[in-house]
């Protein structure tokens, strides 16, 4: 049950980064690259704080370096694809490709997902599709390639996360790294606008939804088979999409409460299997 809560709660705080990032984007109030740098910056704070209260070091070895990458990818790439998707199509393809790619490296590292697993996600992800099927079409086509390289991020970051020994310093350390980065990507190539309100939502975007919510995703990770916390993640869309509705006034549907009900029911039967499955 704790482990269930937690991982709730990640998601949760994963779906309010693509609410809050839409809801400044689309209204103006900052740059994507400004919202990127100042989330990074706040997530660093946090992550910092977390690890000198428990009194450890950084700890970024060379072959962890894919972790920073990733997170610098997916976090820059994110705020850019939000320039022109809505919250729910972004985290569609962004938690799709996530999806995807953390299956991909569990076959080629020799393990084999459960019928249940693939069963499931089909049924999971055939729900997101069936949600967000008419914005499939038209419009430009970069913001949805930079989402999906935002998820190709994530999940190298998530990985890397995984098998990391001491994941906080591991993390915090990621951050650490990319603030100067960001910061110099900002001046350099931003537009450096920022409103009052929207440097307040980036700040909880990276303190919160960001620092808090990944520092509650490193402590269950280790808990979860790579299948299941990749399925589990393509909860993320359903949650953005009811957010979008309560926090941004957007229509729900029959069809989001038909697609909902598909996802729920394709991620419980994966992670069910998982939970029965013998070691």
């Amino acid at each position: 049950m704790r482990i269930f809560v937690l991982t709730t709660l990640a998601m949760i705080a994963f779906a309010a980064n693509s609410v809050l990032n839409r809801a400044v984007l689309a209204d103006g109030l900052i740059d994507p690259l400004g919202f990127a740098a100042i989330r990074i910056a706040a997530g660093a704070a946090v992550l910092a704080l977390a690890l000198y209260l428990k009194e450890r070091r950084l700890a970024l070895r060379p072959h962890q370096i894919l972790a920073p990458i990733g997170l610098g990818v997916y976090m820059i790439a994110f705020s850019l694809a939000y320039l022109a998707l809505d919250a729910g199509l972004g985290a569609l393809l962004l938690f799709g490709t996530v999806q995807l790619a953390m299956f991909g490296a569990s076959v080629l590292r020799g393990n084999r997902p459960l019928l249940a697993e693939v069963l499931g996600s089909a049924i999971a992800f055939g729900g997101l599709v069936y949600l967000l099927a008419p914005s499939l079409g038209g419009g430009p086509v970069w913001p949805a390639f930079a989402m999906i390289l935002a998820g190709l991020g994530w999940a190298g970051f998530t990985l890397a996360g995984r098998t990391a020994p001491h994941p906080l310093p591991a993390s915090a350390a990621s951050f650490l790294v990319l603030v100067p980065i960001a910061v110099l990507a900002w001046v350099l190539f931003g537009e450096l606008r920022v409103s009052v309100f929207g440097f307040a939502l980036a700040i909880l975007s990276g303190a919160v939804t960001s620092g808090v919510g990944y520092l509650i995703w490193y402590a269950v990770l280790p808990h979860l088979a790579v299948p299941t916390a990749a399925l589990v993640q393509l909860t993320v869309p359903v949650i953005a999409i009811l957010g979008g509705v309560l926090l941004l006034a957007e229509a729900l549907t029959m069809q989001i409460a038909i697609a909902c009900a598909l996802v729920v029911a394709g991620v419980a039967l994966g992670v069910e299997a998982r939970r029965r499955a013998p070691d």
